[in-house]
């Protein structure tokens, strides 16, 4: 029915909802709460290499992609730091995906510039997966997301989620509402006004009859189960004058308790400034750091996938 061997990772928009819900089955296999630890899935990759091709810094992408990869058994080559090899010498873009291709067997890719994992896509023979590509992509926390707010609700439809911060540039915020847009859940968009979720995104939601809801400010009844807490990108911005405007505009302090108190959980795609305070932390519905554990096994089931070393389900005859 769904074949992701070989297949690339590029755009959450590649995957049906059907695909979606199938990755965040395979996902639970792999995640203890709830499986007891099949020793199986240690070598299920065995013998294979994942190349990470960091082109920028990241701490949990790149780390979570380790674990994954060594949690199933794969050996790790590649780099965090292009200074240190010879894209420092002046060999091109291209030229370092195809040496990295031949000694890998999937290519995990960060870069800054967007498309980027496209262009690697388009000259490696090997799958690539976009750990996030500037402004574009990343859609593998957008998989984490949706596997975090479905296995804290039970499932993805009848939902409300807020979506809160810098709606403007944030790719996770993006992708996360057209993923969203699958299922039958109300959107709830909370900006600076000149941070808002741009018209293009707000169009294909008015598509597919996405019933949302847009304000200026945090509501003092905001009826949500999830609030998706976001900083305001100082590196997307080309003046800083404008970042140091909208900067401080929607900080979560110690006063959001009393959401949490009520039941909304706080989700944040880390990392964090300012923008949620610490003290929030130790409340239990404060999920950003379990939300960040369950890349792990979405990371894992992707590479299970693409490598073809989880079977796809069969296909019913009628």
């Amino acid at each position: 029915m769904y074949n992701f061997k070989g297949r690339d990772i590029i755009d959450i928009n590649d995957f049906s909802k059907e695909e979606l819900l199938f990755i965040l089955k395979t996902a639970k296999k792999f995640d203890p709460q709830y499986v007891k630890r099949d020793r199986s899935n240690y070598t299920i990759a065995q013998g294979k290499i994942a190349a990470l091709l960091f082109f920028e810094p990241s701490t949990r992408t790149e780390q979570s992609f380790k674990s994954a990869a060594q949690k199933i058994g794969m050996g790790i080559i590649g780099f965090d730091d292009p200074e240190a090899t010879s894209i420092h010498k002046g060999e091109s873009f291209s030229d370092t995906v195809r040496i990295m291709n031949s000694y890998a067997d999937v290519l995990v890719m960060r870069h800054p510039e967007s498309g980027a994992a496209k262009k690697a896509a388009d000259v490696a023979d090997i799958p690539v997966i976009n750990a996030g590509d500037g402004a574009n992509q990343h859609p593998t926390q957008t998989m984490l997301d949706l596997y975090t707010i479905m296995k804290e609700a039970g499932h993805l439809d009848g939902i409300t989620v807020a979506l809160m911060g810098d709606l403007k540039y944030g790719r996770t915020v993006h992708a996360l509402s057209l993923a969203l847009s699958h299922f039958k859940v109300k959107q709830i968009f909370i900006s600076h006004s000149t941070l808002s979720m741009p018209d293009e995104f707000l169009q294909i939601l008015d598509q597919r009859k996405v019933i949302y809801e847009q304000f200026d400010h945090l509501p003092d009844n905001l009826q949500a189960d999830f609030l998706y807490q976001t900083r305001v990108q100082k590196e997307r911005f080309k003046d800083l004058n404008e970042y140091k405007k909208v900067k401080d505009k929607f900080i979560l302090d110690a006063s959001f308790k009393k959401y949490l108190d009520k039941g909304v959980k706080l989700m944040h795609p880390l990392p964090r400034i300012n923008e949620v305070d610490p003290s929030l932390d130790s409340h239990p519905n404060a999920i950003y750091f379990s939300q960040a554990r369950n890349g792990l096994y979405i990371r894992e089931a992707l590479l299970g996938l693409v490598l073809g070393r989880i079977d796809p389900p069969v296909a019913r005859s009628s």
